[in-house]
C-alpha cells in the first residue's frame, strides 16, 4: 500500500454527519478512507447490476455450476431462489 499525503478543504457538516452516522469514525482520515471504500463498492455492485439482462445463462447453468464447483457435500445447501 502506497499513501499519499495531501490537503484537502472538506465540508465541516458532511465531516460531522458522517461521524454521527458510523461513530467508530474518529479521524478524517479514517472517514475519508471509509467513504472512498464505500465508493469504490458501489461502483463495482452498480456495474455488476448493469449486466442484469445482458448475459444468457444455459438452461442447466445451476447443475452445471454445482458440477463444477465439486457441490457434492450433502451438508452444503444453496438455495436459488
Amino acid at each position: 500500500m502506497s499513501v499519499i499525503r495531501t490537503t484537502v478543504e472538506l465540508d465541516e457538516n458532511l465531516l460531522n454527519e458522517a461521524t454521527r452516522l458510523v461513530p467508530s469514525l474518529k479521524t478524517k482520515k479514517s472517514i475519508i478512507e471509509f467513504a472512498l471504500h464505500e465508493l469504490i463498492q458501489r461502483r463495482k455492485q452498480k456495474d455488476l447490476r448493469d449486466l442484469i439482462g445482458k448475459i444468457q445463462l444455459e438452461d442447466n447453468y445451476r447443475e452445471t455450476y454445482k458440477e463444477m464447483r465439486g457441490d457434492d457435500d450433502p451438508g452444503r445447501h444453496i438455495s436459488y431462489n
